[in-house]
């Protein structure tokens, strides 16, 4: 049966990671909702992240159940996260459950998250990728690129980038079977300096209409 709820709640799902958490915020339009957008967080922090946050706040007025994972190792209370098989270990161990209200699962993340929801998408079936801040190569270090990762994904992929992500700008991006929507200024958390002369609530809305457009898009 489909998750009917439409108030915010909390599930912890046991994986072979261990215990993994996901908070359901569900669609609040009279509509039946049209997808579940899943996101995880990064390596260096959790679902507070304000991108995540502005998504949580934005999309379930649009039709979208948004569900914020996190990972085994952010709910045992560690600071470092284990190594790209164990995350993708715990996704796999969510994914039943995020699969469960029997709507298409657009799979997304911030940063590690993001490189989580591409190695996995086409194994798990998931609609689409939605990557934030995608880290294309630690800073400075071009050469270690994970673009491949991003060209693997196998299904329709969107990347929002900040402009100065030192983990990959928008222009080192190379060509490939996805769209890239730029964060003016953005670092990798979508931090803008004053002299940009955006809000914080600006940058977001830039950052919320991107993904809304392209979920719509998605069918």
């Amino acid at each position: 049966m489909g998750r009917v709820s439409r108030e915010k709640s909390v599930q912890s799902i046991p994986t072979d990671a261990g215990e993994a958490r996901i908070t359901w915020l569900p669609a609040t339009t009279g509509a039946r909702p049209r997808l579940v957008l899943a996101v995880s967080h990064g390596a260096g922090g959790g679902i507070e992240a304000r991108d995540l946050k502005a998504l949580a706040a934005a999309l379930p007025g649009q039709g979208v159940t948004v569900a914020l994972v996190e990972q085994p190792w952010r709910v045992a209370g560690k600071k470092v996260a284990p190594a790209p098989k164990t995350l993708d270990t715990g996704w796999r161990g969510l994914w039943p459950a995020l699969a469960e209200p029997g709507l298409p699962v657009v799979a997304g993340g911030r940063s590690a998250g993001a490189r989580v929801a591409c190695r996995t998408a086409t194994e798990l079936g998931a609609a689409a990728v939605l990557a934030l801040s995608f880290p294309l190569h630690p800073p400075g270090r071009p050469e270690k690129s994970r673009a491949d990762e991003l060209l693997g994904a196998g299904v329709p992929t969107l990347v929002v980038q900040g402009g100065n992500d030192p983990f990959g700008r928008p222009e080192e991006f190379p060509p490939g079977p996805y769209e890239l929507a730029e964060v003016p200024y953005g670092d990798h958390g979508f931090a803008v300096p004053k002299k940009s002369g955006l809000s914080e609530e600006q940058t977001m809305g830039i950052l919320t209409e991107a993904v809304s457009g392209w979920l719509m898009s998605l069918g």
